[in-house]
């Protein structure tokens, strides 16, 4: 079996999510992955379900990678995890910033002995500035960065906070990415990178269009609850007779089809609804004169019909739509269907087999198996030290 990132090895001195997230990528496209940790473990191993289990969220990060326990408060920690540097490509932390350096284990001092390594630091709030001491968790950063003010209905309701760990996931995809653009570039010159990846620039890369608005128009984002981001009147969710469906009539065509199937047609030639202007024109999204009065329509239009037939007759008619499901009933509905693919990634934890939907994309031209090793036991697995690697550079100025 081939993977990209085969022959790369990682030091990965991180713990949660975001870092171990990232350094879960590399895993899995081929990279060894030395997993450090201190003698009472990563905390999320710690979050045990059963006596002898490891948590389901422990193993889904950090499957495919050795465990190697090393304190570097002491002076043979430290000095193992020094000499697994020396070796690495890739040195992953996520400590609050200085931490690492006050122990030798800073980018410039590892450097010194590693000129060509990538050293990925993640944290809160980057590694610079008056904040950068701050602790971060994901639904802080989500009130810091205005995200939870996105959320909800009512203007000016309470804030509304996504219901997952949204940027912990994005700051580890986000360092991933840098990471391995980072190899592509060393693999090129030479060279090695310095990446700082933190909580916060990856909220602002979730809300990438709005933050871009507000920086270049000075557009501040309105909540809109659960329409979609066009802002087209029937971009939409509704309450139908056996649950809610989402709409998303965005264009001129669509809206018309839409509005046929409803028996609401009228409103396509209705000045009070519609910027007729705009509407006839065809091009765009459709903008609405009387939002309220659209919604008041479509309400009453959906309250009678089934939202399951509604998918159904809307797809095929071009319209996009879904019922809203909890995340259980999807994956039961796909998981042994052919309605979309979802790889059935499996990792084999002892007797146990903990299941994931795997990276997000498949790689048609590797070989990327669907079954593979689970998390390591704590310290199991240390490695061996690493040859230096094949392409050196006799200081880090090289690069400069």
């Amino acid at each position: 079996m081939f993977l990209p990132l085969q022959g790369v090895r990682v030091v990965d001195l991180s713990h949660v999510i975001a870092g171990p997230l990232a350094s879960f990528y590399l895993a899995q496209l081929g990279a060894e992955v030395i997993k450090i940790e201190p003698p009472s473990g990563d905390v999320m191993r710690n979050a045990k379900q059963e006596e002898g289990d490891l948590p389901d969220g422990f193993v889904a990060l950090n499957a495919g990678k050795q465990s190697a326990v090393h304190d570097i408060r002491t002076p043979e920690g430290l000095a193992a995890v020094r000499e697994l540097a020396r070796g690495a490509d890739v040195f992953i932390e996520n400590l609050r910033p200085g931490t690492v350096a006050r122990y030798g284990l800073g980018e410039a001092s590892l450097r010194e002995i590693n000129p060509s390594l990538v050293y990925c630091s993640i944290s809160g709030y980057g590694q610079q500035g008056e904040w950068s001491q701050r602790g971060a968790y994901d639904h802080v950063i989500q009130a810091l960065t205005g995200m939870m003010m996105m959320s909800g209905d009512d203007p000016d309701g309470p804030p509304v906070k996504v219901g997952f760990p949204v940027i912990d996931v994005a700051a580890g995809v986000l360092a991933s990415m840098a990471i391995m653009g980072a190899l592509t570039q060393r693999a090129r010159d030479g060279c090695g990178q310095t990446i700082d990846a933190s909580m916060v620039q990856a909220s602002l890369m979730l809300m990438y269009p709005n933050v871009s608005a507000f920086l270049s128009s000075g557009v501040e984002p309105r909540r809109v609850g659960n329409r979609g981001y066009t802002g087209s009147p029937t971009a939409d969710t509704y309450r139908c007779c056996d649950g809610w469906l989402a709409t998303a009539a965005n264009t001129p065509a669509q809206f018309r089809r839409l509005a046929a199937v409803l028996d609401l047609s009228d409103l396509c030639e209705d000045e009070r609804a519609l910027d007729l202007v705009a509407f006839r024109a065809d091009a765009g999204f459709v903008v609405a004169r009387d939002l309220p009065y659209l919604r008041e329509r479509f309400n009453a239009a959906f309250a009678s019909r089934s939202a399951a037939d509604m998918e159904e007759r809307l797809n095929a008619e071009g319209v996009p739509a879904a019922r809203v499901r909890s995340l259980g009933e999807f994956v039961r509905e796909v998981r042994d269907g052919d309605k979309v693919t979802m790889p059935a990634w499996q990792f084999a934890q002892g007797e146990r087999r903990v299941h994931t939907a795997g990276l997000g994309f498949h790689l048609a031209a590797s070989s990327m198996q669907i079954s593979r090793p689970g998390a390591p036991a704590l310290g199991a697995g240390a490695a061996r030290t690493k040859p230096e690697p094949s392409t050196s550079v006799e200081s880090v100025s090289a690069c400069d």
